[in-house]
């Protein structure tokens, strides 16, 4: 049985996800989803079932297209300030089936 390459995407971030909440030892997942135009990223708390923070370059209202590391850069650090609102100071990242690379590293690095 032949997958598409969709599939295979969508299996081996669901393979991901799995791995962190394995790992991740009651500390939330902070998830990161990228398209062409767009970033967000939002903090998630498992074990409740519930969004903690969440942060997109559609929210950011500067005019900026969110398809640049720029754009990923201002909302690691906008995660990062929600999140610490919140009182949340230890994550896992969560990449998806994205390659750390780019703008996921860019959001990742600022988020830090």
């Amino acid at each position: 049985m032949a997958t598409t390459l969709k599939q295979n995407a969508k299996r081996r971030a669901e393979r991901t996800r799995r791995r962190l909440k394995a790992v991740a030892n009651g500390r939330l997942r902070l998830s990161v989803h990228r398209s062409d135009k767009h970033i967000s990223a939002q903090i998630i708390d498992d074990a409740q079932g519930v969004t903690v923070a969440a942060a997109s370059s559609l929210q950011n209202g500067k005019g900026s297209k969110g398809s640049d590391v720029a754009a990923a850069t201002a909302i690691g650090k906008l995660i990062a300030e929600r999140a610490i609102e919140k009182g949340v100071k230890d994550v896992v990242f969560d990449r998806g089936g994205y390659i750390y690379h780019g703008r996921v590293k860019a959001l990742a690095e600022a988020a830090r």
